[in-house]
């Protein structure tokens, strides 16, 4: 019982947090998926997010990864700086470290499709 309670202690908090949350794959809205796996091996995952209007991606954490809008679309984001919307535009790139944890929900008239690729 030490020892687990010591590793505890010697978890950094982020990876212990994303370890009680989905990733992005596993995450989904209402019970069912938004994304999809296109590549899967051992240099790199790639996903495709779909989210039709009034579809969000429930809490979930992200590792390192880039994205690319490849149709645009007015979200509403909850993370840890609060609530807000935005007009994600397409061809827009991101990327990020990793992002701790964050729900999104799409709350524009048009379904909005995003790739994400994350080395391994």
């Amino acid at each position: 019982m030490r020892f687990f309670i010591l590793g505890l202690l010697l978890t950094p908090l982020k990876s212990f947090a994303q370890q009680k949350l989905p990733d992005p794959l596993e995450a989904g809205w209402k019970g069912q998926k938004v994304c999809e796996v296109l590549v899967d091996n051992e240099s790199v995952r790639a996903l495709r997010c779909t989210f039709p209007p009034g579809v969000g991606h429930e809490k979930h954490f992200h590792n390192e990864h880039v994205g690319y809008t490849l149709k645009g679309g007015t979200f509403q984001i909850k993370d840890e700086n609060g609530i807000r919307e935005v007009e994600i535009p397409l061809g827009y790139t991101f990327y990020n470290e990793s992002i701790a944890w964050h729900e999104v929900l799409n709350i524009g008239a048009d379904t909005a499709v995003f790739l994400i690729v994350e080395p391994k």
